[in-house]
């Protein structure tokens, strides 16, 4: 059993005391910004003021405001985590470092999934303890969610949530370096909802010089709304409040009321003559763009940095067979529609524009999970780049990995290919640019 054992570091915001055990050092719930409350939930993020005295990170703190999300038979608690913890600093992040010393090692900043209206660097699979282990200063970012995050919203800056994460990128270029990390060295990566918005850094010119490598798990380089269709997202939200669709009308709504509402909007329909639903109408809140990040890629720092990019062979099953539909017609229509040709997109338009590595992959290992049915589908890479595939609560009929034993050599592969790519960008397979469409596959 890990000895835990307190540490403290001094950050230019305050004192944080975090607790060392087997595996490195562990902070929670660090603020980069100020939690916005009112009006000032549709404002850019702020500088948070800072704290006297030592602030307790040992454990983990707020998230932000968010619904809990039912995927039928199946247990998908260790990919959302605790859903909704209130509290005053929800605009936080988490380090796990091997030590907060003066060592210049890798960094890797995680942005979670959970289609933009759920998930926090809390779930159980974000267990950072085995890339500390391994030489990484793991963060992992929280951000807004839902309609404070990405309601596009009269005299409101677009995709809030997506200028948390660029704050935070900048909280790890001023501080990381106190944690034992290196700012010169920085991979940031993402899952769903978090690969998108990862994307969409690529293509965004304010997050140059902020991260050197990037990967997407199972995102979109085309899973942006256009402002028409962002527009009746708007509309129906204020119709549901019965207030105009501007910052003033929506800052007085309690965050009780923006969850609560999410279900009403789920159901919308975002066609138009010009767009189809990049998210198959399976949430009404993505990033608002008047391009795609596939298609902008120019505009950003993306020339510069290298991609490792990929989808799971089934990720559509996630949507259906545990509602008891197994449909693997539509099940393969659904993963394409939400991620296979927005990566795959994405990963041409890379390759194209950049002298740097585009690195493919495509994950297939089966999860055993209900009764076999659930396959390689959303997620089930997760525990395997966190290296947690033999947690017991990823077992059993219900679990994510079903009641077999995961192969730990899956593991080591796809879990070192992370950690290769951290250290050089490159995770040990031929370049998807350079090799004629070269596509790596685990499981």
């Amino acid at each position: 059993m890990s000895h835990r054992i307190d540490t403290v570091v001094r950050t230019r915001s305050g004192a944080v005391r975090g607790a060392r055990d087997d595996y490195g050092e562990g902070y929670h719930s660090i603020p980069y910004a100020t939690t916005p409350t009112g009006a000032a939930r549709f404002a850019p993020p702020a500088p948070h003021p800072g704290w006297a005295g030592i602030r307790d990170a040992a454990r983990p703190g707020a998230t932000a405001p968010q619904p809990v999300r039912d995927f039928g038979a199946l247990d998908m608690r260790p990919y959302f985590g605790p859903v909704w913890v209130r509290g005053a600093d929800y605009l936080t992040l988490d380090v796990h470092t091997p030590a907060a010393d003066s060592a210049a090692r890798p960094v890797m900043v995680f942005v979670h999934g959970g289609g933009f209206i759920t998930g926090s660097s809390q779930a159980a699979l974000y267990d950072g303890r085995a890339f500390a282990r391994d030489g990484i200063v793991l963060v992992k970012v929280n951000y807004r969610l839902g309609i404070a995050g990405f309601l596009d919203v009269a005299g409101a800056p677009r995709n809030r949530g997506l200028l948390d994460v660029l704050a935070a990128l900048q909280w790890v270029q001023d501080t990381i370096a106190e944690f034992g990390g290196d700012p010169t060295n920085v991979t940031v990566f993402g899952q769903s909802a978090g690969a998108t918005l990862v994307g969409a850094l690529l293509a965004t010119p304010e997050a140059a010089g902020l991260f050197h490598h990037a990967v997407m798990q199972s995102g979109s380089g085309t899973g942006a709304f256009t402002p028409e269709q962002a527009r009746r997202v708007t509309h129906a939200a204020a119709a549901q409040f019965g207030v105009e669709p501007t910052v003033g009308g929506f800052a007085d709504v309690p965050d009780e009321r923006f969850v609560a509402v999410l279900p009403a909007l789920a159901g919308l329909d975002l066609r138009t003559a010009s767009a189809a639903d990049p998210l198959a109408g399976l949430s009404a809140f993505s990033l608002v763009l008047d391009r795609q990040p596939a298609d902008a890629l120019a505009d950003g720092p993306a020339g510069g940095v290298d991609l490792l990019i990929g989808t799971n062979t089934e990720e559509g099953n996630l949507y259906l067979v545990p509602q008891g539909n197994p449909d693997e017609l539509r099940s393969a229509q659904l993963g394409d529609t939400l991620f296979g040709a927005g990566s795959a997109r994405m990963a041409h338009a890379h390759a194209a524009i950049t002298q740097r590595g585009t690195y493919v992959y495509r994950f297939g290992f089966r999860s055993t999970a209900l009764d076999g049915r659930l396959g390689a589908a959303h997620t089930v890479e997760l525990p395997f780049v966190f290296d947690v595939a033999d947690a017991p609560w990823l077992h059993g009929r219900t679990g994510l990995l079903g009641p077999d034993p995961a192969p730990a050599d899956l593991a080591a592969e796809m879990h070192g290919a992370w950690i290769t790519f951290a250290h050089r960008g490159d995770p040990g397979w031929n370049s998807f640019g350079r090799d004629a469409g070269a596509v790596h596959r685990f499981g």
